[in-house]
């Protein structure tokens, strides 16, 4: 037991335990520790693990250190190898770092335990150990952001921890960067220094650019819902439809990328850093980078528009006053906004939309976009409204209105309406009184009819549009056949030949229309048996209203107030 004693002091440094202790030791336990470790219970109360905890066998070598250590001293000695520090980017992957962690430790634990042990002769009793210093073992992340430092305590007459040690093995593993000098200062009286890693030097991580970014100055989507006020009244000269541009002006705002912060690891190395991206600029027709390429300006004065993937300008014709003789027809490859009235007799017609702040009396507008009419429309049953886009007006009397999207007006007297989408009628007077309204999806209005039971005429459902578009150009085909007849029958003439040659080319165009048309209608989705999304709602339905939903027709022959009709198994009922 003496020399078991002797053996232990000389180990750790330490004075040897008290006769008497020595003698109430267990020599199973001595045994125990000299050649099978077991780990040690911990003298903590229990808490919720580190999430970068590396759990080692019961059978490593350095639970046999710590026993060891534990035995010499009194001392607890368990290891606490857990990368959960310094925090930040720095912070180690676990799943990357821990099986790294195990190889390093395990390989300095051993080789430290077989120091500690020399080889025993036939015979004899096992030599003194030899004197070993304290020693500092250095463990670098994957990334060279971290270096963690674990020490082993000095063994016989070694050399206790000092920080002349612990600048050794960093210089050793070339750390130099991000060093923890104040560590190095208090490590060495630290009690629970042995067996316990400690982050000793943290690096720079790269710091990557912030990439580019576009602010627009202009809505992608127009919002063309017209808005009431209190007063159940719209105001139709303020819908949005038109952004209006001027020459350099900003569209878009370019935000440019940052430069990468590059990093440093703790061997001092540089760690190169990305760049932010560029942001590609939505550069459209009519739009130009500005000379420090921090802006989409417009090229031209005109109409903002975005078409899907980019920003464009459009020309607009802006007309100050009404259009008569002054000045003509109108036909222009835009937007138009007409500040006055379009007089009885003039077509206007334009790719873009088109927006006249007046009156339109009895005339042709065709838009190839939206159509907005803020004082109405008063057609003395010659006016004919086209759009491909959607219709607003005032109101509307006494005219043929066409439009590919939806219509909202206020009131709607005496007119034949083809609408692909919805029919809303709901705003100030609200009213439908005499005509034929033909609405793909619903009409939506306020009251339907008149008190002096004027018919009226609702038809849900098809393809309205492409009706009128096919009934259109049947009509003046044949009207242009008859009058090629006739022109024919006429005597030679330099006119005659003249005219027949512009006859046949509108012929050949008109026929070309209407393929167009009848494929388009082939495209288009039936009806089902039972379309129940086609429906008329109101608040008053009048006697007189005949309303048609996939041909089966209704005749009002009283008052409904309020009123929902819709088509359910093949009959129309009012809910």
């Amino acid at each position: 037991m003496e020399i078991k004693n002797s053996f232990l002091s000389r180990l750790f440094k330490t004075k040897p335990e008290t006769q008497e202790a020595v003698e109430t030791a267990e020599p199973e336990a001595a045994e125990t520790v000299k050649h099978s470790p077991v780990r040690p219970v911990a003298e903590v109360p229990a808490q919720e693990p580190p999430q970068h905890r590396l759990d080692l066998p019961e059978d490593h070598a350095i639970y046999a250190l710590c026993a060891l250590y534990r035995e010499q001293t009194g001392l607890p000695a368990n290891p606490e190898l857990s990368l959960e520090g310094p925090e930040g980017p720095c912070l180690p992957n676990k799943a990357v770092e821990l099986p790294r962690l195990l190889m390093a430790v395990t390989s300095s634990a051993g080789r430290r335990l077989k120091q500690t042990r020399p080889p025993k002769s036939n015979g004899e009793e096992p030599p003194a150990p030899p004197d070993l210093d304290a020693q500092a073992t250095v463990f670098l992340t994957k990334n060279n952001l971290t270096a963690w430092l674990l020490v082993y305590p000095p063994v016989g007459n070694g050399k206790p921890l000092d920080r002349e040690i612990l600048k050794q093995a960093l210089e050793k593993q070339q750390v130099r960067f991000g060093v923890d000098e104040a560590l190095l200062d208090t490590l060495p009286q630290d009690p629970a220094r042995y067996f316990k890693l400690f982050p000793a030097a943290k690096g720079q991580p790269p710091v990557p650019g912030v990439d580019g970014q576009i602010l627009e100055k202009f809505p992608r989507i127009r919002d063309r819902k017209p808005v009431a006020d209190e007063n159940d009244r719209v105001d139709y000269t303020n819908l949005g439809l038109i952004h209006n541009v001027e020459q350099g002006g900003e569209i878009c705002r370019i935000i440019l990328p940052t430069a990468g912060t590059p990093g440093r690891t703790v061997q001092d190395r540089e760690i190169p850093a990305k760049d932010g991206k560029a942001a590609t600029a939505p550069k459209g027709r009519n739009t130009e980078l500005s000379e420090d390429g921090q802006a989409l300006v417009a090229s031209m004065a005109g109409h903002v528009e975005f078409s899907g993937k980019n920003f464009q300008v459009k020309p607009v014709m802006d007309i100050p006053g009404n259009v008569d003789f002054s000045v003509g027809n109108i036909s222009f490859l835009g937007d138009v906004c007409i500040r006055g009235d379009v007089r009885s007799g003039f077509t206007v017609r334009a790719t873009g939309s088109i927006t006249i702040d007046g009156v339109v009396e009895a005339c042709t507008i065709e838009a190839g976009r939206d159509l907005v009419v803020v004082k109405g429309v008063q057609g003395d049953s010659q006016a004919v409204l086209r759009a491909q886009g959607s219709i607003f007006a005032k109101y509307l009397e006494n005219c043929c209105i066409y439009a590919k999207q939806d219509l909202e007006t206020e009131c709607i007297i005496n007119c034949d309406v083809y609408c692909g989408g919805t029919v809303t009628v709901h705003s100030g007077h609200g009213k439908i009184i005499g005509g034929k309204i033909h609405a793909g999806q619903m009409v939506n209005a306020g009251i339907v009819g008149s008190r002096i039971g004027n018919r009226t005429d609702i038809v849900l459902g098809g393809q309205p549009c492409e009706d009128y578009d096919y009934e259109l150009l049947t009509k003046e085909i044949q009207d242009l056949e008859d009058a090629l007849k006739r022109t024919e029958r006429q005597p030679n003439s330099p006119g005659k030949n003249s005219r027949m040659a512009k006859m046949r080319m509108q012929l050949t165009l008109n026929r070309s229309k209407l393929e167009a048309v009848e494929k388009e209608r082939e495209l288009q989705p039936q009806d089902t048996d039972e379309p129940r999304s086609h429906s008329m709602k109101c608040r008053t339905v009048h006697p007189g209203t005949v309303l048609n939903i996939g041909n089966v027709i209704y005749h009002f022959d009283d008052m409904y107030s309020p009123c929902l009709a819709r088509l359910v198994d093949g009959e129309i009922r009012l809910i």
